[in-house]
């Protein structure tokens, strides 16, 4: 049973930073924060989900329907993610290469408190509460300041795992494929790294989205795995019998010139590589929505619109579905995971291709992080522009990546792999 309770705060920001300093007791956090970017889908600017009451760890082996059995048999919220590499209990696939990460493919909670921000509003529910428990950490949470902050972490020096000279020729023998006709368009992923060091975790994260400012920023953490994550893409929600995707395929760079700026916001716009791009996977969406949905209910709500963050501008298409009231969400999530934005066309060759060609084993990266609430509702990020960090290990990774298609120029694709890297690499190497 859940106690409710309504608080009003004056300073919502400060509040915030409080609560995450407050939050880093506990071996299970899922923090995310929208950091007020105005979108049309949106449930809440912030949520905090702290303490685990139950919780499902495993493999991809029937990963998903672990899942949906979990997530029934508990009809509350749950909180996590799903990996990548959860493909290969989806298709006949297998994920071989190095993993210096080691997270689990999929991990969820029952969070035993809650915390739902909506304006100056504070949503605090509570599983089993304890008397004056809610009040107690009320205080103790006020209590925090800036004395408690984090330090700030030394330089790490970062390592690719794909050289550049490597990278062309990757890129060339997937163009290779593409010319013979063995897939349309593929989403090549490489990998920056750096072993024996340690972070600071919160202030890593409270660094990159200060950067960034992203609708989908998260700060998660399992025990001793770390994801700190500036996404700015929303893979997949489910409100009522409404189902929505917002695929990012199109990225430019910002200029400090307001003209300049706006040239290169028109410029992505009008591009024919990068809208070639969007609506391929636009397409795959499509079809992996109308799997679930009502005949006649997957519709392209919005094509190709470029929206402006802090450090990039991105373009992003909208595709809406139905679905019956009595679909399981899990469902819905495993008959389009993954997603067609971190993939390619058709997927599941494109699938088998970057498998071949990337030196890394994905894991959380190009995976998905979110939860469910009790009504079946759900909302999940891609999990891009982030950083991966196995506190026990040492060892700290982040990846980018871009969708090569016919039209793509080796030396381009990595330059726009270097542009998606640079608030990571900022914030890790001051």
């Amino acid at each position: 049973m859940r106690t409710q309770y309504t608080h009003t705060i004056s300073d919502t920001e400060a509040f915030k930073h409080q609560l995450l300093l407050w939050s880093q007791q506990f071996d299970d956090i899922v923090w995310l924060d929208s950091n007020h970017y105005e979108q049309k889908y949106s449930n809440y600017d912030a949520v905090l989900a702290v303490d685990a009451f139950t919780s499902i760890q495993t493999d991809y082996q029937d990963g998903f329907e672990k899942l949906k059995e979990y997530q029934t048999s508990t009809n509350d919220w749950i909180f996590g993610y799903l990996t990548y590499d959860l493909k290969n209990d989806v298709e006949t696939l297998s994920s071989n290469n190095f993993d210096g990460l080691l997270f689990p493919d999929l991990y969820f909670f029952q969070p035993k408190k809650l915390f739902l921000f909506k304006g100056n509003t504070l949503e605090i529910q509570y599983l089993n509460a304890v008397d004056d428990e809610l009040q107690a950490d009320l205080e103790a949470i006020e209590r925090l300041n800036d004395s408690t902050t984090p330090q700030l972490n030394h330089s790490i020096k970062i390592k690719l795992r794909i050289h550049k000279d490597d990278y062309f020729d990757k890129v060339n023998n997937l163009l290779a494929h593409i010319h013979r006709g063995d897939v349309y368009e593929a989403n090549f992923c490489q990998e920056f790294y750096a072993e024996d060091t340690s972070i600071n975790p919160l202030e890593t994260y409270l660094k990159l989205n200060s950067i960034s400012k992203p609708p989908f920023a998260t700060f998660l953490k399992c025990t001793d795995k770390y994801l700190l994550s500036a996404s700015p893409e929303r893979y997949l929600k489910k409100e009522g019998t409404r189902v929505v995707s917002q695929p990012i395929k199109g990225t430019a760079k910002r200029s400090d010139h307001p003209e300049e700026d706006e040239q290169l916001k028109f410029d992505l716009a009008v591009s024919d590589k990068e809208r070639s791009e969007n609506t391929m996977i636009v397409d795959l969406i499509r079809n992996d929505l109308s799997k679930t949905a009502i005949k006649g209910t997957v519709n392209v709500e919005e094509l190709c619109q470029v929206y402006t963050f802090k450090q990039v501008h991105q373009m992003i298409s909208t595709v809406t579905s139905e679905v019956e009231t009595d679909t399981h969400p899990v469902d819905i999530i495993k008959s389009t995971f993954p997603m067609g934005s971190m993939t390619g066309a058709p997927k599941i060759s494109a699938m088998k291709i970057i498998e071949a060609l990337e030196d890394t084993k994905r894991g959380l990266y190009s995976g998905a992080v979110g939860y469910f609430l009790p009504n079946n509702d759900f909302d999940f990020n891609v999990v891009i522009r982030s950083i991966l960090y196995n506190e026990t290990k040492q060892y700290v990774s982040y990846s980018v990546g871009g969708a090569i298609t016919a039209k793509s120029d080796p030396l381009k694709e990595y330059e726009e792999c270097l542009l998606k890297a640079k608030a990571m690499r900022e914030v890790l190497e001051h």
